[in-house]
């Protein structure tokens, strides 16, 4: 009878969790050049305002509204990266680059509060309870590596009138930031299955932190659809991921890269479907990945497929309790469905020499032959790199020379404060078709105390990457922005002996006792003569000294008489 409620129970559960569109999950698996695979994982919880605003949680975890509440946070931004996205090999970056953040971590939000110095508040606030919860140094993130965009980020959420004349816009980098698996169970934990069920299964830690590229993100943000009566508080975790097959079906067989199976690429099956509807109510196609219509592509019994020959795209419907298994063996066609090409190519690199001053260059490539580009550069340097705004330069390369205030139509400069605020540098550039420009400048290093150096000072100090906004360009282009973002840098600053302060408390330490022992012993110890002591008697002493002496001569007298 037992078995039986509780059977009753848990179907019942699973025909409520089916029939409700707040929860959202998708895979979707790309093939790439060189033997690479992309992998974006997209999961959407929704709530209603009110319910959020009443702290009713359901599919938005407590632990994390109840921290945007507290620090009165009304747009939430959050990036873990590591690795470099080829640009050139792989295509425009998944998302348009809006999930994708900085080498490190990297954090924006929109605060509401009346005053800069009461946001502020929040924003330390907001960084302190997202530290302990996704296990990341949030905390670290002062007013030193705060800035406040002005033209860069925009709320991607509804907000009222009222409500966002009041909102702060703040924004913090961590670019040294090492993220690890420590960042992935949190992250998971704010799943409804928790990693346990649906494509959440097949993150594994060992898997997403060997590949050449990952990225995970978290949105939370308010959305007042026009044909619903209220408003919804969206939050959105993604994570993407490129693997290297060939390294990825390791210790198994790596013989032929052009054939693999999710198994084998991520170590496991995914473990049934999480609350299996999408936003409309119907079967969600949690699974889909892109390759030719001709491809040949095995999966499990059970599974439902939808094709869609406009964009070369397959998605299933996983079972709802059973393992789902997806191959793909080798192929007679070895074409793949291509990325499109990025709108823009961004490298940054340190020029100059010495331990004074350096330069920074940037080349900025635009690869259409007819279409002007616009974009806003936006940099975030520390304050012990002062850069010279009157040597800020923009040259083209391989083309006509275009003045360089053609090309920089407006800037944006925050200079920093020794110890208080980093340097804050918004370009908005517009870049002719075809062409390729080197925006450079120079800038002092400045000279910080011992204390202020991390323990591997000789290793150098992390330089955030510089963040891209791309505008469109016509009509025929997406209305959202395009992101993207420069690797780090690593600036080398005039760094002390730190061997010689070690030396010198050694060599004075050994003085000072040698010095003190010998006072010491001067100031508390009383000399006297040996006749002096109470019952000392010297013809004893004498005597026994020539009495040892005696013997030692005999023994050596017997010995040398054997020897002869």
């Amino acid at each position: 009878m037992r078995h039986f409620y509780s059977f009753i129970l848990s179907l019942i559960f699973t025909i409520f969790a089916a029939a409700d569109p707040e929860y959202y999950e998708r895979l979707v698996l790309e093939p790439l050049p060189q033997g690479s695979l992309l992998a974006s994982f997209n999961f959407k919880s929704n709530a209603s305002l009110r319910s959020f605003e009443q702290q009713h949680f359901r599919y938005i975890p407590r632990s994390l509204g109840q921290i945007l509440q507290h620090a009165k946070t009304k747009e939430l931004h959050l990036r873990f990266n590591s690795g470099r996205w080829d640009a050139e090999s792989w295509g425009a970056r998944p998302w348009r680059g809006a999930k994708e953040g900085g080498m490190g971590v990297e954090l924006w939000a929109w605060v509401e509060a009346d005053t800069e110095e009461d946001a502020f508040a929040q924003w330390i606030t907001l960084n302190h309870a997202l530290s302990g919860l996704f296990c990341a140094s949030l905390n670290f993130i002062d007013s030193t590596r705060t800035t406040r965009p002005s033209i860069t980020f925009e709320p991607l959420g509804d907000h009222s009138n009222a409500s966002f004349s009041k909102l702060h816009l703040l924004h913090g980098t961590l670019p040294g930031e090492v993220v690890c698996t420590e960042n992935l169970t949190p992250f998971l934990k704010l799943l409804p299955c928790k990693g346990k069920a649906g494509i959440s299964s097949l993150l594994d830690g060992h898997k997403l932190f060997d590949a050449s590229w990952q990225s995970m993100a978290i949105d939370v943000k308010p959305i007042c659809p026009n044909d619903a009566p209220g408003c919804i508080v969206e939050m959105e975790q993604t994570v993407d991921m490129v693997l290297d097959i060939e390294r990825s079906k390791r210790p198994h067989d790596t013989s032929n890269v052009q054939s693999w199976r999710l198994s084998e690429i991520f170590g496991r099956l995914i473990k049934g479907s999480c609350l299996a509807t999408d936003i409309h109510g119907e079967a969600s196609k949690s699974v889909c990945i892109s390759a030719p219509y001709e491809h040949q592509i095995y999966t499990s019994e059970g599974s439902v497929e939808h094709k869609d020959i406009l964009t070369n795209s397959r998605c299933y419907v996983l079972p709802s309790s059973e393992p789902f298994e997806m191959i793909l063996p080798q192929q007679e066609s070895q074409a793949v469905v291509s990325r499109p090409a990025p709108q823009l190519y961004a490298s940054r690199s340190f020029t100059g020499h010495g331990q004074e001053r350096g330069g920074v260059q940037s080349l900025l490539t635009n690869p259409s032959s007819d279409v002007a580009i616009s974009f806003v550069y936006f940099e975030t340097l520390p304050w012990f790199m002062k850069p010279y705004l009157h040597t800020l330069k923009a040259q083209t390369i391989n083309s006509p020379p275009i003045p360089s205030d053609d090309i920089i139509t407006s800037i944006y400069y925050r200079p920093a404060l020794d110890r208080q605020r980093g340097t804050q540098l918004e370009l908005q550039i517009t870049l002719p078709p075809a062409s390729t420009v080197r925006l450079t400048y120079d800038f002092e290093k400045a000279i910080l105390r011992y204390t202020e150096y991390p323990p591997d000072a000789n290793r150098g100090f992390d330089v955030a990457s510089a963040v891209i906004r791309l505008f469109p360009n016509s009509s025929n282009a997406p209305s959202e922005a395009v992101y993207l973002r420069t690797t780090n840098l690593l600036l080398s600053l005039p760094t002390p002996d730190f061997s010689m302060p070690y030396n010198v408390i050694i060599l004075t330490s050994t003085v000072m006792a040698l010095a003190f022992g010998s006072i010491y012993n001067l100031l508390v110890r009383r000399f006297v003569g040996a006749d002096e002591v109470g019952g000392f008697d010297l013809a004893k002493l004498k005597a026994k000294i020539k009495a040892r002496l005696a013997l030692l001569k005999d023994r050596f007298m017997n010995q040398k008489e054997k020897t002869q």
